[in-house]
Formats: C-alpha cells, sequence, structure tokens
C-alpha cells in the first residue's frame, strides 16, 4: 500500500499553494487559474484555517451574484479542514475524500503544512499499481523474469 509520503513524492512538484484568509476571492481565483489548480490552503500566519476551491467560487459567488473582487476568501472558505499525515496511505486518503466528498487534502506534519494531495494524485497511483500487478502476473503467466 502506498503511503501518502510516496503519492507526494512522485509528483513532479509538491509545492503547496497558500492564500491569507483576508485576500479577495478574485486573488485566489487568479492563483488558482496561474497555476493550473483547484484548490488553495488558506493560511493564518502559519496556521492553517480554510481551503478554498473552484466549486466554492462556482456556488457561492458565481451563483449568488456576489462580487469576486471585494469578497474575502474568508467568507467563502470551507473551515474543519481535513487533512492527512505521511504515514497514511492512499486508501486511506480515497476514503476520507469519499465520505467527506472531497477533492483535496492537505498534508500535515508534527502541525506544518508540508503538501497537497488531490484526487487525480490518488488515481494516478492507484493505476500505477494495477499496472505494476499487471506487469508482475503476465511475467509470472509467462515465466519471465524481471
Amino acid at each position: 500500500m502506498t503511503q501518502v509520503a510516496q503519492v507526494l513524492n512522485a509528483k513532479p512538484d509538491h509545492y503547496v499553494f497558500t492564500i491569507a484568509e483576508s485576500a479577495s476571492v478574485y486573488d485566489a481565483i487568479k492563483l488558482m487559474a496561474e497555476k493550473g489548480i483547484g484548490a488553495l490552503i488558506v493560511m493564518r500566519h502559519d496556521e492553517v484555517v480554510g481551503i478554498v476551491t473552484e466549486r466554492d467560487y462556482a456556488r457561492k459567488i458565481v451563483l449568488k451574484d456576489r462580487s469576486s473582487k471585494t469578497t474575502q476568501v474568508s467568507e467563502i472558505m470551507s473551515r474543519g479542514v481535513r487533512y492527512v499525515q505521511r504515514e497514511q496511505t492512499s486508501q486511506d486518503c480515497m476514503a476520507i475524500m469519499t465520505e467527506h466528498r472531497l477533492r483535496h487534502l492537505p498534508v500535515i506534519e508534527k502541525g506544518r503544512l508540508i503538501g497537497m494531495i488531490s484526487i487525480g494524485d490518488l488515481v494516478k497511483d492507484i493505476i500505477s499499481e494495477q499496472e505494476f500487478t499487471i506487469q508482475q502476473l503476465e511475467h509470472y503467466i509467462t515465466g519471465a523474469r524481471s
């Protein structure tokens, strides 16, 4: 079973992008667009206080006809962020994401934000594991040696 640490290390870059809770929603969406990501961790100094996603923007700004330039991130972010630790498994992450209908999980180590796991990262990992298993079974069946 793959651990979160391995999933993070497999990412081409495991930067985690953050934004202040006092920033405008416009700035958050602009940053997400520039980085090609769907979520930002909301910080107060060094503390994780929330997460803001494209889904939050669509449902709490666009559909309610609010201004993204005058609305602060703190007004639309999700609080009570669920997170995982490096030692947890991909299966743990999938269970949390499925149960709570999440697409992103921050990775925390000793109270410090160290990364972010997305559903896409987990799907990629699962596919990789399945390909390896298939390859090993094919080698076993055909008698080929690695």
